[in-house]
């Protein structure tokens, strides 16, 4: 699967990437290093983890990303959810960005499943 472009999962993951980015700029500017940061990469490391996986030309290689990509997205679901309860980011949002990082979450087990 070399055209990643076409994958429902990478779309998604991309149109969060994007949300995350938008959510975290209202942090504190002292978690500039810290939530916002951690946040941002780990967004990003999900759709950069499909991409990369479904580049290697392998089932087993990109099964093995998707297992980083997935991961990473719980790392950012957690990020996320320490975010809220510090009243970083505003309950409707947060719970908007939880729902779509548990469906990415599910479609990358799918996609797993499937390889």
């Amino acid at each position: 699967m070399s055209n990643f472009r076409e994958l429902k999962v990478w779309q998604k993951s991309m149109e969060l990437s994007v949300a995350v980015y938008r959510a975290t700029e209202s942090l504190p500017d002292r978690e500039k290093y810290g939530l916002t940061s951690q946040m941002r990469r780990a967004a990003v490391s999900i759709a950069s983890n499909i991409a990369e996986g479904a580049g290697r030309g392998s089932n087993p290689d990109f099964r093995r990303f998707l297992d980083i990509a997935k991961g990473s997205a719980f790392e950012l679901e957690t990020q996320l959810l320490i975010s809220k309860k510090l009243s970083f980011i505003n309950k409707e949002t947060a719970n908007k960005l939880q729902h779509e990082i548990v469906e990415i979450q599910k479609m990358i087990s799918g996609l797993h499943r499937t390889l």
